[in-house]
């Protein structure tokens, strides 16, 4: 009771029959304060204001009629003003104080008496604040590419990567293969010809053969993108002429 103060606006919960003790200690608090009773069951429907009392008393009398759930105890929390008191009595004690801590409850304390004080923040529920966030200077950003190393690095000189040899042009007769003999030489697995040529073999001509292999037999084994479609049957490997009329569209 040393928490409650003159001219405090208390709720006092109860729950169960109205009994003797219960009108006694109600009797007391008015004496230095306004006090409002109300039945458990029907708080929410009382439709208080937010932030209405200074304190609440809850099950007070220590008769457990009733138990705080966490949705009470959030109901409650929205009634008391920003830094008044919840005194209230609950047959469970274990956990009960991380119960008032989610309800969103402060400074939460169990008595020697047995009773749990809680305090609501200085702030309401659902309070908003406006965030001021400085933007960072140009200064500071441009600080962070800035090496720490203040020694110059040499630098390589362009213009020595490069001496007078290097800048003349070359003989064409020193870009021919094998240079240095003034020869013509052909190339391990040569595939331009060159070396048949200097060996006296002119190249070979391999048989052209389709995708296919059956052009040769006629219209009826052709593709329908066949070049020789439309054309008589040949030999394999026989030279095909093929006339200009036939490579232009029908259209």
């Amino acid at each position: 009771m040393d928490l409650i103060k003159n001219g405090n606006k208390v709720l006092f919960v109860w729950g169960g029959n109205v009994t003797d003790q219960l009108e006694k200690i109600v009797n007391e608090l008015k004496t230095k304060c306004e006090v409002i009773v109300e039945n458990i069951e029907r708080v929410k429907m009382a439709s208080y204001a937010n932030s209405t009392f200074d304190i609440i008393l809850s099950n007070y009398l220590g008769t457990y009629d009733s138990e705080h759930t966490t949705e009470v105890l959030g109901h409650f929390v929205k009634l008391i003003k920003p830094n008044g008191k919840l005194i209230v009595r609950n047959s469970k004690t274990d956990g009960f104080k991380s119960d008032l801590v989610l309800a969103g409850y402060v400074n939460v304390e169990q008595q020697s008496d047995g009773c749990f004080v809680a305090q609501k923040p200085n702030y309401e529920v659902g309070s908003v604040a406006k965030l001021s966030l400085t933007p960072k200077s140009k200064e500071t950003v441009a600080k962070v590419w800035k090496l720490d190393d203040t020694e110059e690095d040499d630098l390589i000189n362009p213009d020595d990567l490069l001496d007078e040899a290097d800048k003349e042009m070359p003989d064409p007769s020193s870009l021919r293969v094998c240079g240095t003999t003034g020869k013509r030489k052909a190339c391990k697995d040569c595939s331009c010809g060159l070396a048949e040529e200097l060996g006296g073999e002119a190249p070979k001509n391999e048989i052209q053969k389709s995708s296919c292999g059956s052009c040769y037999l006629g219209d009826a084994f052709r593709c329908a993108t066949c070049p020789y479609l439309g054309m008589p049957a040949f030999k394999p490997g026989e030279k095909i002429q093929i006339t200009d009329n036939l490579m232009k569209a029908d259209l």
